[in-house]
């Protein structure tokens, strides 16, 4: 059978709420599968675990525990492990139950979508709303991004950067905005996201909303709105090379009157775009320290496993872990 089987029988036959490494250990000591490649086959489920969850299939369920990491079931056994009176124990036995599985701050979220986009080779830079001028402003919130960040075109010679600027600014970089959440559970909250998300990369080239956890069931609305506004959505992951995007964004032209307002009014913002200018106007000579200076200016990056394991656990961001 394969691995995602495995899982499953494995599940099915525990009856019970358990870690991803009981499940592990249950299809080992029954030699459901045999792993032949991988250091960390117990991480292997883990993660496996973490994508039935988040592409919605119906056959596998989870809650949080009592700590940082999650309790699986098979839906077959919903009624053998009284999932109710367990979700009211943990919550009786926790003093802050929920709050104390989601204490972690929206912007702790930051570091891992600048890990994952690193992968990726854009830079980029979370933008401090708190400096802003005016920022007691509520108007201003709506254009504002979380974070910014820029992808560039990779050429080989200066000569044909400079030919490919006369012809078409659109092929040698693209900006991006970011709108950054912790859970989308509901219609009213991803209505409230997504919108913001849409006024705040009207000046962007794409923009997209970034959620940590967002339910199954608002698949289909975020589809819809996806076709009807262009905004992206990405499902951000403790481990950040894990990350999807769920939809794309649409293209668009930069809006330059919105980048001045933002640029007058942050500094942030104003930095990393004078960044990006020195970049595209600099001397071959001075292209690689104008890179360094970007590179320098945005936000730090995890890229080792045990980093972004320490990180998540020091700031309380579920993992699929125990």
């Amino acid at each position: 059978m394969t691995i995602k089987e495995a899982i499953l029988k494995s599940l099915e036959e525990l009856k019970e709420l358990s870690t991803h490494t009981q499940v592990y250990n249950h299809l080992i000591e029954n030699n459901y599968y045999e792993f032949t490649k991988g250091k960390t086959p117990e991480r292997t489920v883990s993660a496996l675990l973490g994508d039935f969850i988040r592409s919605g299939d119906t056959r596998i369920k989870r809650v949080k525990g009592n700590g940082n990491f999650y309790l699986y079931y098979h839906t077959k056994n919903e009624q053998l492990v009284d999932i109710e009176n367990i979700i009211e124990d943990i919550s009786e036995n926790t003093t802050v139950s929920k709050k104390e599985n989601l204490k972690y701050h929206e912007r702790d979220l930051h570091i891992l979508l600048s890990s994952y986009l690193n992968s990726k080779n854009v830079h980029s830079k979370t933008i401090l709303h708190e400096v802003s001028k005016n920022n007691n402003d509520n108007h201003q919130k709506w254009i504002h991004p979380d974070m910014i960040g820029i992808d560039f075109l990779k050429l080989q010679t200066k000569t044909t950067q400079q030919f490919v600027k006369v012809l078409n600014t659109r092929d040698i970089f693209k900006i991006t905005s970011y709108e950054v959440k912790k859970e989308i559970n509901t219609d009213y909250e991803l209505k409230k996201c997504y919108f913001q998300a849409v006024s705040n990369s009207s000046w962007a080239n794409y923009g997209y909303l970034v959620a940590f956890e967002i339910s199954s069931s608002l698949m289909d609305e975020i589809e819809r709105l996806n076709q009807s506004f262009g905004i992206g959505v990405i499902q951000l992951n403790a481990n950040p090379f894990q990350s999807k995007i769920l939809f794309q964004s649409k293209y668009k032209e930069l809006d330059f009157k919105t980048i001045d307002k933002l640029s007058k009014v942050n500094v942030d913002f104003e930095k990393f775009i004078l960044n990006i200018e020195k970049i595209l106007t600099a001397d071959e000579k001075y292209l690689k320290s104008s890179q360094k200076e970007l590179a320098e200016f945005c936000d730090r990056y995890l890229t080792e496993d045990s980093d972004i394991e320490k990180y998540c656990k020091s700031k309380n961001i579920p993992m699929d872990l125990d």
